[in-house]
Order: C-alpha cells, then structure tokens, then sequence
C-alpha cells in the first residue's frame, strides 16, 4: 500500500509503499477513503507523543469500508462502512466497564500507538468494542469530519458541559476543534462567543453559529471582554487550541459555578499552564477534560446529523491528496488552515 511515513521526529515526511497491513484475530483492515489532518497528527510528528515508534504512520480521523476480517470477528463483515473513535478502547477493563472507553486503562490510537490512516489501508484491533457503523446516507468525508475533534467537542459541549438552551459559551480558539464546539452549542440554543487572533476564522466561527467574535491581538483583555458582554461570565467556556494563554483566559472568563472544559492539548511548553485558582474556589467553578468519546455514544451525534441540526461536513476547508499531505502536515503549527483538511485522494 502507499503510506506517509516518517522516520524521524522533524523531519519531513516521504510517501513510501509498504507492505499491506494484516487483520488482528480480533480486528480488522480498513480501506481509508477519507482522513482528516489535525493538528494532534503535528503534536505526533514533533515528537510529543511518547507512545509513537519510527518509522511511523500518522492519522488517526478516518472512515472507510472493511476489507479484511479477523476469525475472531463476528458482528462485522467485509463491505461495512465504518468509522472509529480516536480512542480505541479494551473494553474489558473497569474504566470501559463503567462506560468510559474514551479513557481506557489499555487503549490504543492509531497513529499514534500503532501506523495510522494517513495510508491506503489501516488495521484496527479490537473491533467488535471500537468500530462505528456508518448510515448509508452519510459520505466518507462526513464521517472522517467527525474524528477527534468533532467528536471530542461533541462531548465537551454535551456530555461534560451539559450546555442547554440560553447558556452562554465562548470557545477559545477557532480551529477545527473551536469550530466544533461552536457549532454544537449553537445548536443546542446556547449564545456562542468565539475568540481567535484571525479574522477569517472569527468570521468562520460567525458562519459556525457565533454571535460574537473577539479578537485576542486587538482585544486589550479577553476574559474582561467577555465578562463585559455576558454581564458576568460565560456558563461554559472551551479551550479549543491547548495554549496557556487560551486556558487561562477560558477559566478566568467563567462566571460562577461555571465549566472550564479542556479540548486542546496542552503540549510542549504549554504542557502545565497557570491557573488562577483563586477564581476556581471563590466562584467554586469546575474543570474538566474531554478526551474523545465512547464509539457506544455515537449515536446520538448521528443523530442530530441525519436530522440536520449540526453538519461537520461545512467545517471541511481545504480536500488534499496523501502526497500533498506531506507539506501540509509540516505546516500545521502556523495555523493558517481555515477549516478542516481533508485527504480524500491516495
């Protein structure tokens, strides 16, 4: 098969062909027909992520059609148009058994714990806990859309947020997990404001369901923006982008007994931010983290796709080829992506 390989951290990524991948006893090979790129496919590549081997396959947001059976595999067969979650899940251990799979005590990503989709084929194990099926109505590009990001701010907004109708929501940071966040809790009735440095993103996150955009360079102070215009502070507020700068802003511009929710990862130099944790105990606020989400709880998204109310497929930007994902994941850092990029062509 053909594959976007590195062989070292920072260094630029080649296509290579390589040997097809083969299915676990308990898994499947998937054809990937659509991947998403995303800036936790950077994180990997940068060398951030401890659990990743060279040479290595990244990707990890995709959908495609089972090619490939496991003996150990009854409820799918070849011809299933799937998805996965971006965390793969055991399923036996105590955390998946209280229905927790997001954050599995043995779970595994793929490009990340093992070669991904940025290929023309992708092994996943454990199939019958972790595969998604996927309604016939619904393209490849769509459900790829859903990846990490979607799918993690789908949790972030309902799950652990808990948002509802009149609340007030500001997601920091604009990108394709932002995007996410604004679109779901704008769906779900909430007052959205949206804050990035980019004014093409701000007018992106307005398209989204935004009603309000600030600007972090011109914006003297966010968090008192913020406060200013909800006449206290936001019920939840998002860190999309994983800075210290976006967190700590996201927390102080909670009102009281708000919701922090942490979608970003916090990376590199932003791996342990400050928080003003005086505001934490005066306004008794609460801090979560939302770390993609169960493939069992699914459903309920695809839901509100089927019937209209959220449509990931309009935060896709740019459609690209695996060869042209080579640059393109080397310059995910500068942020000049508006929307999600899509590889679609292998």
């Amino acid at each position: 098969m053909k594959a976007l390989i590195f062989e070292s951290f920072h260094q630029k990524p080649s296509i290579q062909t390589v040997p097809d991948p083969t299915p676990p006893l308990d898994g499947v090979v998937i054809e990937v027909k659509a991947t998403g790129l995303c800036r936790s496919d950077w994180h990997g590549w940068m060398g951030h992520d401890s659990d990743i081997r060279l040479p290595h396959v990244p990707g990890h947001e995709f959908a495609g059609v089972i090619r490939e059976v496991g003996k150990g595999v009854s409820n799918w067969k070849v011809g299933d148009r799937v998805t996965v979650p971006f965390v793969c899940a055991c399923g036996i251990c105590p955390t998946c058994h209280s229905g927790n799979q997001q954050i599995c005590d043995d779970q595994f990503q793929p490009g990340f714990t093992h070669w991904g989709s940025f290929a023309q084929y992708v092994a996943i194990h454990r199939a019958e806990t972790n595969l998604i099926k996927l309604p016939e109505e619904m393209t490849f590009e769509k459900a790829a859309s859903l990846g990490c990001r979607f799918a993690t701010s789908f949790r972030a907004i309902v799950a652990q947020g808990k948002v509802s109708g009149g609340q007030w929501v500001a997601v920091h940071g604009c990108g394709g997990v932002g995007l996410s966040a604004i679109m779901i809790a704008a769906a779900l009735g909430a007052t959205v404001i949206a804050v990035d440095i980019s004014e093409e993103k701000l007018a992106l996150a307005k398209s989204a369901g935004a009603l309000v955009g600030i600007n972090g360079k011109k914006s003297p102070d966010v968090s008192a923006e913020i406060m200013d215009i909800t006449k206290g502070g936001v019920h939840v507020s998002v860190d999309a982008l994983g800075s210290k700068v976006t967190c700590f802003n996201s927390i102080a511009s909670l009102r009281k007994r708000g919701k922090h929710i942490q979608v970003g990862l916090m990376a590199g130099s932003d791996s342990n931010p400050e928080i003003p944790m005086y505001l934490v105990i005066a306004k008794e606020l609460e801090i979560f983290g939302s770390h993609g989400m169960q493939a069992h709880a699914y459903p309920e998204m695809l839901q509100m796709i089927l019937t209209g109310k959220i449509a990931p497929e309009k935060l896709i930007g740019r459609r690209i080829s695996l060869e042209q994902a080579v640059e393109s994941l080397i310059a995910m850092d500068t942020f000049q992506e508006n929307g999600m990029v899509m590889i679609d062509r292998f």
